[in-house]
């Protein structure tokens, strides 16, 4: 899976095991990790609009448009 993370640039969450910083259902913003992804974990800008490692079980990589992509990137 960690293949398909370096091509995405956003991930859907699918599941949120408590953490009060994630939504279900959300996409979130995907900031390249490697040796986070090596260690089961993705580095995700999360609801606190800060970047935090969290289990890549909690996510899905997804494509988007190139305009749902540029209008994500922008966002705070």
């Amino acid at each position: 899976m960690a293949k398909a993370h370096s091509r995405s640039k956003f991930v859907l969450c699918i599941a949120d095991k408590g953490c009060n910083d994630l939504e279900l259902g959300k996409v979130y913003r995907l900031i390249p990790d490697a040796k986070a992804v090596r260690e089961g974990y993705l580095r995700v800008v999360d609801e606190s609009g800060e970047d935090y490692l969290y289990p890549e079980s909690l996510f899905v990589p997804i494509a988007l448009p190139i305009k749902a992509r540029q209008a994500l990137s922008a966002a705070p």
